[in-house]
C-alpha cells in the first residue's frame, strides 16, 4: 500500500489532544474520519507528537497507508474538504518510502510557546496565548534557560504521568524573543530537541515565567534541575500557548 506523510495544522481547543480517546474528540480521530471518506477500510495513522488537550500545531506530521496511489496535492485537497468545519488542515501531503514512520523516523521536534504580558484581555489571540498581567525580565529568563541547554536528567520538568523510559533528554535550543505590542509584550519561547518528555515544555516555560516575574533567581532553575524532583519545578503553564511547529527527518518528506 502506498504510504503518505501529512503535514497537519490544528487549533487544539476543541480536542482532548492528538491521540484517539474513547468518548472524546481528538485530532487523530478527525483525520482518520476524513481518510475513511476516501477509503472506508483505511488503517489508523501515526503522528510525530501526541500533543495534549488544548495544544496547537502548525507542523504536526502523520503518516497513512492507502490502497490508491493518490496525487499528493489531490489527497490534501480531498482531506481538507472532508475535515470541514473542524479547525484542522492538511498543509501538504507527500509520497514516502514504506519504512517511513512519522514518529520513529523523526530526528527532531520544535515547539513554540506564546506568552502575552498585558493587563487588557486577549481578543484576537484568545485561546492561542497564555496571558499574564505584567512584563517579564527577558534577560533573567534567558539566563535561567541557559542552565537547561544540553543533556540532563529532566525529572523535575516532566509530568509524574510521563511514560518515557528515561528522564534524560538533550535540549538543543531554548530561544526567547520579546515582541512589543500595543499596551503589552509577547514573549516567544522556541525549544528544539530530538524528543520531549510529557509536559516538559510547559514545565520549563512555567518555571521561566517565575524567573521573569522576579519570583525566582535564574540560578534557581539550575538548582531545580539538579534536584531531580518534580516538587522542585515551578508552575506548569496552561496548554493554549503551546504549538508543535515542526518535525525534522533525515530527508524532508515535503521537499
Amino acid at each position: 500500500m502506498p504510504r503518505f506523510a501529512l503535514k497537519i495544522e490544528y487549533h487544539g481547543a476543541p480536542f482532548a489532544g492528538w491521540q484517539r480517546q474513547s468518548g472524546q474528540p481528538s485530532v487523530q480521530e478527525a483525520v482518520e474520519t476524513a481518510l475513511g471518506r476516501l477509503q472506508p477500510d483505511a488503517p489508523g495513522i501515526a503522528a510525530a507528537g501526541r500533543t495534549d488537550a488544548g495544544v496547537h500545531a502548525t507542523g504536526q506530521v502523520a503518516h497513512c497507508d492507502l490502497a490508491r496511489d493518490w496525487d499528493p496535492f489531490r489527497l490534501s485537497e480531498a482531506l481538507n474538504w472532508h475535515l470541514k468545519p473542524l479547525p484542522v488542515a492538511v498543509l501538504a501531503a507527500a509520497r514516502v518510502a514504506d519504512d517511513f514512520h512519522a514518529r520513529f523516523s523523526a530526528t527532531g521536534r520544535r515547539y513554540l510557546f506564546r506568552l502575552l504580558a498585558r493587563r487588557a484581555p486577549a481578543t484576537h489571540d484568545k485561546g492561542l496565548v497564555w496571558q499574564v498581567p505584567q512584563p517579564l525580565d527577558l534577560s533573567a529568563m534567558r539566563a535561567g534557560a541557559a542552565h537547561l541547554i544540553g543533556r540532563h536528567d529532566f525529572t523535575t520538568f516532566r509530568s509524574v504521568q510521563c511514560q518515557s523510559d528515561s528522564p534524560v533528554k538533550t535540549l538543543d535550543e531554548i530561544a526567547i524573543d520579546e515582541i512589543a505590542l500595543p499596551e503589552g509584550r509577547e514573549y516567544r519561547f522556541r525549544l528544539a530537541a530530538r524528543s520531549f518528555l510529557h509536559n516538559q515544555v510547559r514545565s520549563i516555560v512555567g518555571t521561566l515565567e517565575r524567573v521573569g516575574a522576579g519570583g525566582w533567581h535564574p540560578d534557581d532553575v539550575r538548582r531545580a534541575l539538579r534536584a531531580r524532583d518534580r516538587a522542585a519545578c515551578g508552575p506548569v503553564c496552561p496548554p493554549e500557548g503551546l504549538y508543535l511547529t515542526g518535525v525534522t527527518y533525515p530527508a524532508d518528506p515535503f521537499g
